[in-house]
């Protein structure tokens, strides 16, 4: 999915909770997390449920591509969680650097429907990830 594509999909929705439900139903759409997958080190700190993010390195002939799996114990914010991934997995780290994903969640108004600690939490997932693409910037 790509910024546009989201953009158009949440523009299509009337009202607030169309697009909650939306967003219920993209995390409830992703793949399952494995619970090995569930330590410490893969949580993301700063957000006010639980949320685990994990970053695979792919090789291939366009280079460094970054792909993520991430799962939240809250409907909403696996639905974040979904919409994040969505923004972010399958692209180079210069890509994910070059992506203003909270622009987007702005465009698309749920920044602004968020809890101050969701939107806390919501900063904490994109520094995870932007930390990951920086670390492949750096080892490259």
């Amino acid at each position: 999915m790509d910024a546009e594509d989201l953009i158009a999909d949440f523009e299509l929705l009337d009202d607030w909770e169309d697009r909650y439900r939306h967003v219920i139903e993209l995390g409830r759409a992703l793949p399952p997390f494995p619970d090995a997958e569930r330590t410490d080190a893969n949580k993301v700190q700063g957000c006010a449920s639980q949320v685990w993010l994990v970053c695979h390195r792919k090789h291939g002939p366009a280079g460094t591509v970054l792909e993520f799996e991430g799962d939240s114990d809250a409907h909403i914010v696996r639905g974040l969680v979904a919409v994040l991934l969505g923004l972010t997995s399958g692209r180079t780290p210069e890509e994910i650097l070059n992506t203003d994903v909270l622009a987007t969640f702005r465009r698309i108004g749920l920044e602004g429907h968020l809890t101050p600690q969701r939107s806390n939490g919501l900063r904490s997932m994109v520094e995870r990830i932007r930390g990951h693409a920086r670390s492949a910037l750096a080892e490259a």
